[in-house]
Parts: C-alpha cells; sequence; structure tokens
C-alpha cells in the first residue's frame, strides 16, 4: 500500500489529504461548516455536519489522487483542540452542538475557580491556565443545560443522569471522528491534556479534577498514545470502500509540531490559522511556566515515553484577517499583502484582535477587540497593514515568554497554516522577532503530521529520520533590522493594556 492520508478537521473546515512516503500531496479536498453564533460570545459547530465534511472530503482525496482505499495504508486524525461534544452511546446522536474551543459563555464559571484559589492546584496538575478555552467548563455546561433526551419510549431523561449511567460519550472532535469511523470511544494524550481534567504528569483522568467540574467518569473516552500501533480501529468497508486502519490521532497543533518534525526539545513551530500556536518541544521534560505560557503533551508514540510542549496560544490571528472580508475592507485574503505594502506603515494604527479574549501570555478573557490612532486619513489599507501587525506582534508576545521560560533563545521559526502563503506577513514576522521565518513546502502541516503519525504505527516510515529527510524548505525570511521596532513594539502592548477587561457583561 502506496499512500497515507489524514483528516484534518479545522475550525472553519475540514481538509482531507493524501501522501506518499515523501511526504507529497497525491490528492487532497476541502469543505467549510457553518459556524453558529447563539449568543454574544457563543460559537458552536454541528457535530453531523462535521463529520459528514471529513467522509466527503476523505472520499475526494482519495478520488482526486487516483487510487483506491485499499491503497491506504494508514489513516490518522488531526483536529481543532477543545471543542467538545456530547453525544448518545447508542445512536449516536449529539445532545447539543458542539461548543467550539473560541467560545466564552462559562467564563463567570472561570472566574470562580480563581476567586476560590483552586487555578493554581488545577494548573500544577494540567499545565494549563484556567479558562473558558478549555473542555472541562463546556462539558459541564451541557451536563447542566442540554435540553433532555427524549429515548424511543418514556419520558426525556435528564442529560447528567444519563451520563452518570454510562448512556452518553463525551468527545473532543478527534473522538467525535474516530467513534463514527471505527466505533471506539478514544482519544490521544494531546487532546486529553487540553480538557482540563487530565493530569500530563499522572497521564491519566483526574479524580480531583472530574469532581471540580462534576463530570461523571463513565463518559470519558480511554486515552492513547498519540500514533498507536494497536491502531483505533478500522473504518467501516461501506464508507470509504476498505477497512482502513485509524492509526493516529493529535490535536492540530501537536500535529503541525509532528508534521514539522520537531521531534527534539528546542525544536519550535508556529502555525497561522484562525488563532496562531507556537509549540516549543521541551522533550520528556514537562517545563512549567512562570510566564504566562501553558504546558502540554507534544504527542506520545507506542512504547514511547511522552514528548511535552510549551505553547502559546493566540486565539485570533487569520481569524482578523476573516474579520476584514467580513466588514469588507478586502474581497479576499490575498488582498492583505498588496494593500499593506501600498503604505509605509499603519500610521500610528494598532488592531489588538481581541475578539474571543486575549490568551497567551496575557490570559485576558473580558478583553475585546480594540482599534486605536485612527484619525481622518487613516485608510483602509492602514487598518489591513495594521491587522498584519498585530499578528507578528502577538507571537513577539508569546516568544518573549517562551525565551524566558525556557532559557533557549529563538535563532529561527518554522511556520506553516495558511496566513503564512503571504510573504509581507513572513518578513514582517522575521523583522518583529529579529529571527529567521522558515516556510516548508508542504505548509498544511497539520494534516502532514497525522499522516506521519499515523504511517509510523504501522510501519509504513520505519522512524522518524525518514520524516527529517523529507522536510524541505519553500523559503526563509531574514529580519530586515529596523530602527524603530521595539519602538512600536511598545506602543502595541500600550494598545493590549487598553483593550483588557473591556467586556463586563
Amino acid at each position: 500500500m502506496a499512500y497515507v492520508a489524514a483528516i484534518d478537521q479545522g475550525t472553519t473546515g475540514t481538509r482531507s489529504m493524501v501522501f506518499d512516503r515523501e511526504g507529497r500531496v497525491h490528492g487532497q479536498a476541502y469543505e467549510t461548516h457553518e459556524q453558529f453564533y447563539p449568543e454574544p460570545g457563543w460559537v458552536e459547530h454541528d457535530p453531523e455536519e462535521i463529520y459528514d465534511n471529513a467522509v466527503s472530503t476523505l472520499r475526494s482525496a482519495i478520488d482526486s489522487a487516483g487510487i483506491d482505499a485499499t491503497d491506504i495504508a494508514a489513516l490518522g486524525v488531526a483536529n481543532q483542540r477543545e471543542t467538545t461534544v456530547l453525544w448518545d452511546a447508542e445512536t449516536g446522536e449529539p445532545v447539543h452542538d458542539a461548543i467550539v474551543w473560541q467560545d466564552r459563555r462559562t467564563t463567570e464559571r472561570v472566574e470562580r475557580l480563581e476567586r476560590e484559589g483552586r487555578a493554581a492546584a488545577i494548573r500544577r496538575k494540567t499545565g494549563l491556565q484556567p479558562d473558558a478555552y478549555f473542555s472541562a467548563t463546556k462539558l459541564e455546561w451541557l451536563l447542566d443545560n442540554a435540553d433532555p433526551i427524549a429515548p424511543d419510549r418514556g419520558r426525556g431523561a435528564d442529560v447528567r443522569e444519563r451520563a452518570e449511567a454510562g448512556d452518553l460519550c463525551f468527545g473532543t472532535i478527534d473522538s467525535w471522528l474516530v467513534w463514527n469511523l471505527t466505533g471506539q470511544h478514544v482519544t490521544d494524550v494531546t487532546n486529553a491534556s487540553r480538557t482540563l481534567l487530565f493530569d500530563i504528569h499522572e497521564m491519566a483522568w483526574d479524580e480531583d479534577l472530574l469532581a471540580e467540574f462534576d463530570v461523571p467518569e463513565a463518559v470519558l473516552p480511554e486515552v492513547r498514545p498519540s500514533s498507536d500501533a494497536d491502531i483505533y480501529g478500522c473504518t467501516d468497508k461501506e464508507v470509504f470502500g476498505a477497512e482502513i486502519p485509524v492509526a493516529a490521532a493529535l490535536g492540530d497543533q501537536q500535529a503541525a509540531l509532528f508534521g514539522q518534525t520537531c521531534f527534539d526539545a528546542g525544536d519550535a513551530k508556529n502555525t497561522y490559522g484562525t488563532g496562531s500556536f507556537l509549540l516549543l518541544n521541551t522533550g520528556a521534560e514537562a517545563v512549567d511556566s512562570d510566564h504566562g505560557l501553558l504546558t502540554t503533551v507534544a504527542f506520545q508514540r507506542s512504547g514511547e515515553p511522552v514528548q511535552y510542549a510549551l505553547e502559546g496560544s493566540i486565539f485570533v490571528t487569520g481569524a482578523a484577517i476573516g474579520w476584514l472580508e467580513d466588514v469588507d475592507l478586502i474581497d479576499d485574503p490575498a488582498d492583505t499583502e498588496r494593500l499593506a505594502r501600498e503604505v509605509d506603515s499603519t500610521d500610528g494604527v494598532y488592531f489588538v484582535p481581541a475578539f474571543a479574549g486575549l490568551g497567551a501570555p496575557h490570559w485576558d478573557q473580558r478583553a475585546r477587540g480594540t482599534m486605536v490612532g485612527l484619525t481622518r486619513g487613516t485608510e483602509r489599507a492602514h487598518i489591513v497593514r495594521a491587522t498584519l501587525e498585530a499578528i507578528a506582534y502577538q507571537t513577539r508576545d508569546v516568544v518573549e515568554a517562551m525565551v524566558e521560560d525556557s532559557g533557549l533563545e529563538l535563532t529561527d521559526l518554522r511556520v506553516d497554516g495558511g496566513a503564512v502563503k503571504n510573504n509581507f506577513l513572513c518578513g514582517l514576522q522575521a523583522d518583529i522577532l529579529e529571527s529567521d521565518i522558515v516556510r516548508p513546502v508542504v505548509d498544511e502541516t497539520t494534516a502532514l503530521g497525522a499522516a506521519y503519525a499515523a504511517g509510523l504505527a504501522v510501519d509504513y516510515w520505519e522512524s522518524v529520520d525518514e520524516l527529517r529527510e523529507n522536510w524541505r524548505i519553500d523559503r526563509e525570511f531574514a529580519p530586515d533590522s529596523a530602527a524603530d521596532i521595539d519602538r512600536r513594539y511598545e506602543r502595541w502592548s500600550e494598545a493590549v493594556e487598553r483593550a483588557k477587561g473591556w467586556a463586563r457583561e
């Protein structure tokens, strides 16, 4: 069997890809799914639409590669992390739309944890800063607020009662997809580490955390390695025409780390998607952060120790470009490069795209999008350039925290994701970080990482050394020293302070 495949299920859409042994793309397909905003700060997805898109894109990717499903040695899944699904274990029907990682409805619940002095203990076990971003409070909300379930016979049953009886399944999107593809209720260590329910030192669901968030153990998936030689299960032959082994799952950012072949301590990557996520591999050591970063599981291969990472999670970067399109400042994301080059600067405009609060290193759930420095002379191009600069400044916020925590100097940064097709942004990022930016030939490294992990599990590749040989550079961007970079960054930091604490309700 000559190929491996991956389903990359992201925040705005689902991409499936087929790769060969050299990591080259032979087929791919992409479909978006609808975003629901039932209340201000709430974000939901339809889990069934997501699964349908996963199936249809994988079928299309196999067709576009000109192969049969029987040619696929293994399938890996990468997924938007933290997004929470609760479904009926018998019928497979979701009890509610998925609550997306960007959702802020549980902000007050998290603030109560902080006030009651419980945040530090949670962080020690999970490596995470308690925030509405993570899955635990989303699941707690579903258990308390989802509509009663109407079984085939009898009265509607309380959701929490059904969960305690083991009649419901909880999962992040990886679990939802794997359950539908194979019938197995599992998750991997990277996704488990993003729930606020998992002790990353003991590598197990934690009884105290389950009690804190009132989550019945019966709803939890089995936790498995990210690259699993025992495989999670096989797809139904009727779905794709073959029983494809599903052998890997990783949260999308860890998958991108894997796809960028950041297998050793000190390797780092930044993915520019809906948000941006900078991960630094710290090896077998879980490094605690004193500067607002997360300690998280990077990946685990069967029979090997867990690898850890420091992570800086930025909630809105590519989504800020999407906002420019929504408000008709641009017609297409590609317009941003041309418009940004039309002006020499932002003319004093700074944009803090805190639409979903601020993540690392600030962790302010009540921050909101803010634009300062506007004058009557401000033009569309200034705002567009300020948006690209905001993406780069937020990355510098994280890098400076990462350097403080790890003691490592960042000499170059591997980048991927949709936004890195923008050469202006990559050059700007090099200037603002004062380090080289390295863009690979295959910039869809999230899908590539899931495929790599699946292929390793079934011995399609024998070692990670083969994967390192596959990694090829498309372009490097060196910093062009600009005398006013530090001054502009200081002004950006002032703008961030003005964005904090804005949402009071």
